[in-house]
């Protein structure tokens, strides 16, 4: 089990270098996000591969992790094909001034690996763990999976239509999913890594990586998903409205 966690992590950082060398290249360190699916599912392939079991539980975990690592990549290089910097990257260009490069290299990718690399645990312990039979945790994990991956999609897909419109140009996103809920992709994206947990907690021991679900929850709800994105429209009148009716993160009915 130990062996599968370190040829895991030297993976993913590997792999994260790899980005870094690409950020410098092409003179953006957004990639990053990019980067950030797909290694999930590196991270997933690397521990079947190495543990060499290749269960049923296994299987059905890599594939939804791949699912998801896919489309997420995919929806983060369309949205950003074309346009600069994001404005989170190119504010710490401009703070870190003649230290970018190193705090590039360890505060972006190093630190994106590291995280990575605590959210996957309970993919990582799943893929090598020895065989068990499926259980009522399992048929709860995949709808629970379910759940979060489809408010991700169906958000994300409901955020590109609407900023495709002209007329929508400097309007705030209000209806659909985010009616019920000022940020439905983090709540799908937190929802479906405690689906996953759930199947490692289906496993003997598999309940000690809790710390993976709580890790991306405490993230999104804290550090770099709502607080960072919700500052830039503080001060907006249409979102204090917003802010006032609509629910943070739980989906919810609209206060009036």
């Amino acid at each position: 089990m130990t062996k599968i966690f370190l040829l895991t992590g030297g993976a993913v950082l590997l792999y994260m270098t790899g980005w870094f060398i690409a950020a410098r290249v092409r003179d953006r360190n957004d990639i990053a996000d990019v980067a950030w699916g797909l290694g999930f599912i590196l991270a997933a392939l690397v521990s079947l591969a190495a543990a060499g079991e290749y269960s049923p539980r296994a299987l059905l975990v890599t594939g939804l992790v791949a699912v998801w690592g896919l489309r997420l990549a995919a929806h983060i290089h369309f949205r950003n094909r074309g346009k600069g910097e994001d404005p989170r990257y190119r504010k710490w260009r401009e703070e870190w001034g003649s230290a970018f490069v190193l705090r590039s290299f360890l505060q972006v990718f190093m630190l994106q690996g590291v995280l990575l690399l605590l959210v996957a645990a309970p993919v990582t312990y799943v893929n090598a763990a020895p065989y068990a039979p499926f259980t009522v945790l399992d048929a709860l994990g995949a709808l629970v999976w379910l759940v979060g991956f489809l408010f991700e999609a169906i958000g994300d897909l409901q955020l590109s239509r609407f900023l495709r419109d002209p007329a929508n140009r400097g309007k705030l996103m209000t209806f659909g999913l985010w009616r019920y809920t000022r940020h439905p992709n983090y709540f799908g994206e937190v929802t479906l890594w405690w689906g996953i947990w759930l199947f490692a907690a289906a496993v003997p021991g598999g309940w000690m990586t809790v710390a993976g679900p709580l890790a991306i929850t405490f993230l999104i709800l804290k550090v770099s998903g709502i607080p960072m994105l919700e500052q830039r429209y503080e001060g907006r009148a249409d979102f204090q409205e917003y802010k006032r009716r609509t629910s943070a993160f739980f989906p919810l009915p609209p206060r009036s």
